[in-house]
């Protein structure tokens, strides 16, 4: 079977990425291959992941190149150098418009590290996320994948996974927790079932 192409898109450590380059190594994720790593950041530690992985990646900063259009133009151009047929959005920071969502119909996924629709939506990211579902007491939280459209965090949900919350819990360390636990098996078997998916569609 050809396998389907895979972006992964990325701003920071990139454990997500980890995740799902592990997955390729160990029999997980065998209907995809990541040909690609795009990064919003120049200095995120998932490029060396990647090169480590030897999978060309590319930067593509939104400041650097000064607007929205350049920043999704660049982002596109690298897409179809390298064949993508699938983008993952692996802890990417950058909001992407309506205009690229729309051309990337059920094409995109993204994990969140909540149980949606609970603490997502505009501004919530990263620590942020964990900081709410503390404040708010809740008992459960846990991650999403789900495919991105042109509301933040509002595309069609693919999976869950609920993580309990102990008590004592920081941020951080429920951060972990929830990476462990539910984003790092998520993010690749999402992947997985919706690289097959495309592979069967050719």
């Amino acid at each position: 079977m050809v396998k389907t192409k895979i972006a992964v898109m990325v701003s920071g450590g990139g454990t997500n990425l980890q995740a799902l380059l592990d997955a390729q190594k160990s029999g997980i994720l065998t209907a995809g291959e990541i040909v690609l790593v795009i990064s919003s950041n120049a200095k995120a530690y998932a490029i060396t992941r990647a090169q480590n992985a030897g999978v060309p990646a590319v930067v593509c900063s939104r400041k650097e190149l000064g607007s929205q259009e350049a920043f999704e133009a660049a982002i596109s151009q690298a897409l179809a150098d390298h064949g993508v047929e699938l983008i993952v959005l692996a802890g990417f920071m950058s909001i992407l418009s309506e205009n690229f969502t729309k051309q990337w119909p059920r094409r995109i996924l993204n994990v969140h590290p909540s149980l949606i629709p609970s603490f997502c939506g505009q501004g919530f990211y990263g620590l942020k996320v964990h900081e709410a579902a503390l404040a708010y007491g809740v008992k459960v939280t846990g991650a999403t994948v789900h495919f991105v459209n042109e509301v933040p965090d509002g595309g069609e949900i693919l999976l869950q996974k609920a993580v309990e919350v102990q008590p004592g819990d920081t941020p951080e360390v429920l951060q972990k927790r929830v990476m462990e636990q539910a984003e790092w098996k998520l993010l690749p078997q999402a992947t997985q079932m919706i690289s097959e998916e495309i592979g069967k569609g050719k």
